[in-house]
């Protein structure tokens, strides 16, 4: 199928002659008999290539083709200027404002022919390239998201995780922000697969990964750091803040059941909670260790609970901020009560145990 044309030509017996030529060659011609009215033609016709005359009463062919290269619906249709003109110098100058050959009158059809067709030739070979390098580009975005994210859960991944840490750790040193790490490690998670399987323990994982996006705002970070391990990052957020995110977190975690060979269990985590002003080293990764430091205090304190670091103590190096209950290692029969942990499970006959490893007294994230 022949491409549509536009031609613009205030000429009438001009015009008339180039479109029977055009047409007789194939063509669908759409005609403006001024500038004006060529580019309102142009923008709302989309034609595959333009024949510009150079000279016309209202504005001449330079400033339509110039008009036409700068705005962005019109700028990639090649334009063939038209004239009578010979000199050098005004073919170069349409050259230069963007036009894509000069054919001076009068012409063969065969000539014309060949313009238009070499013309269209370079756009499909321009627009060729333009969708290969956006489909180079879809793929190259979709490599980075596979080096970035964690196949299971969605999260990013520890890779993903250092470079942000890096990133927001110097903005925050710049401009003496506040942030804060948190990183949370699933109590008693590896007997979840050894009891029930690693189908189980994915599902698990996935949950909380949910759970954990949907505790975050858009400016806060979560990655898988390991296994069973995931690490959060908030900017502008101080210790005292984040605390509290690590509190409605931990509430999140513990109120999701899973039913696994017709036993609802429900899972629970300890979370260790740090931040910058706990770090005097330009080092972003000591944020991470203080984090760490304060998770290993949690589960040495008996697991399912918050630890804040505490900086500066040498025995003592971080304070508990809940008092929730030990949570015991699984396997434990499904016919008798468990003891106090982080499962709860639907006995036989109808007799539900309520979820265990619930914090002694309120828990700070259910508000008033």
């Amino acid at each position: 199928m022949k491409a549509n044309l536009l031609l613009i030509d205030d000429s009438e017996a001009q015009s008339t002659q180039i479109c029977n030529a055009l047409e007789r060659l194939g063509y669908r011609v759409t005609r403006a008999s001024s500038g004006v009215e060529g580019l309102r033609l142009a923008r709302t016709t989309s034609p595959d290539l333009v024949l510009l005359d150079v000279v016309m009463a209202d504005i001449d062919g330079f400033a339509v083709c110039r008009w036409l290269k700068m705005n962005a619906e019109t700028r990639d249709i090649p334009v063939i200027m038209l004239t009578v003109r010979t000199a050098v110098a005004d073919r170069v100058e349409g050259l230069n404002i963007g036009a894509d050959d000069y054919l001076a009158k009068p012409f063969e059809d065969q000539e014309l022919e060949a313009r238009i067709f070499a013309a269209l030739r370079v756009k499909a070979t321009h627009a060729e390239l333009r969708d290969r390098n956006q489909q180079l580009e879809s793929m190259l975005h979709h490599v980075e998201a596979l080096a970035s994210t964690d196949a299971l859960t969605g999260l990013f991944n520890r890779r993903r995780f250092a470079d942000v840490l890096r990133r927001e750790f110097a903005v925050t040193k710049r401009y003496k922000n506040t942030l804060s790490c948190l990183l949370l490690d699933l109590d008693h998670f590896k007997q979840i697969n050894d009891r029930f399987g690693h189908d189980a323990g994915d599902q698990v994982l996935k949950e909380v990964a949910r759970r954990i996006t949907g505790s975050l705002r858009e400016v806060d970070l979560a990655a898988r750091y390991g296994g069973e391990e995931f690490v959060v990052l908030l900017p502008h957020t101080g210790k005292t803040d984040a605390n509290i995110v690590a509190e409605r977190l931990l509430k999140n975690v513990r109120k999701q059941e899973f039913n696994f060979g017709g036993e609802v269990l429900t899972v629970t985590a300890s979370i260790g909670c740090a931040g910058n002003s706990d770090v005097a080293s330009s080092n972003p990764d000591d944020l991470v260790k203080a984090a760490d430091i304060a998770l290993y205090e949690a589960k040495k304190a008996g697991r399912n609970r918050v630890v804040m670091y505490k900086a500066g103590a040498d025995d003592q190096r971080a304070i508990g901020s809940s008092n929730s209950l030990p949570a015991p290692a699984l396997p434990f029969p499904a016919s008798i009560p468990p003891p106090a942990g982080p499962f709860s499970v639907n006995m036989p006959g109808g007799v539900r145990l309520p979820p265990l490893g619930k914090p002694v007294g309120k828990d700070p994230a259910d508000g008033e």
